[in-house]
């Protein structure tokens, strides 16, 4: 299924819809819940691409907390910003924090929160310096692994969706600082036809 962008020389082709995606934050919740059930678990957003997936795991979290579930922990939430990619589709490999998180993860139950992971060095940084804080554990949510060029070791424990090798955007992946809003996710396709990035 495809549909036209915003500018004329690309468009998109929807990998993962927005009922898909719902389905998807609405599964991870249930499990990181039930890991985590009883506890105040904190979670750290890496922006701006998982703003979105920040926001509905944490209401789907919340929706969690009927009495005959009782699983939903007490979650709060901060942020970070990093950069590796610029304008670029690839990453350059060289992460820069843009913003640290807020508040302290000495002693508490982090959990990480990132929209892609493709080839691991923005988060084995990411995990690397939260963990230099002395958390009292730290896991991470990824909402799309793309595993096929992995460079850094890195520990998902919480996967939603494999995404295609190909430049997606949506649901708060960007190209360009557009396509973040839209709801669903899809392969920027150029004129010639052939995916962004592939």
């Amino acid at each position: 299924m495809a549909s036209k962008s915003a500018s004329s020389a690309e468009r998109l082709e929807i990998v993962f819809g927005a009922g898909e995606i719902a389905a998807t934050v609405e599964r991870m919740a249930r499990e990181i819940a039930r890991d985590y059930a009883n506890t105040e678990l904190h979670l750290v957003a890496i922006l701006k691409g998982a703003i979105f997936f920040v926001t509905d795991l944490a209401r789907a979290l919340s929706a969690l907390n009927a009495p005959a579930l009782d699983l939903t922990p007490k979650c709060t939430l901060d942020f970070m910003v990093v950069s590796s990619y610029g304008n670029d589709v690839r990453s350059s490999g060289e992460v820069r924090l843009l913003k640290d998180a807020s508040e302290s993860v000495e002693g508490r139950d982090i959990l990480l929160v990132e929209d892609i992971v493709d080839n691991g060095l923005t988060l084995h940084y990411l995990q690397g310096l939260l963990r230099s804080r002395a958390p009292r554990s730290l896991r991470t949510a990824v909402l799309l692994d793309k595993p096929y060029r992995r460079l850094a070791d890195v520990t998902l424990d919480y996967v939603g969706l494999t995404a295609p090798d190909a430049f997606v955007v949506g649901y708060g992946l960007d190209y360009q600082e557009r396509y973040r809003t839209l709801p669903f996710v899809a392969k920027l396709i150029l004129p010639s036809g052939k995916p962004l990035g592939a």
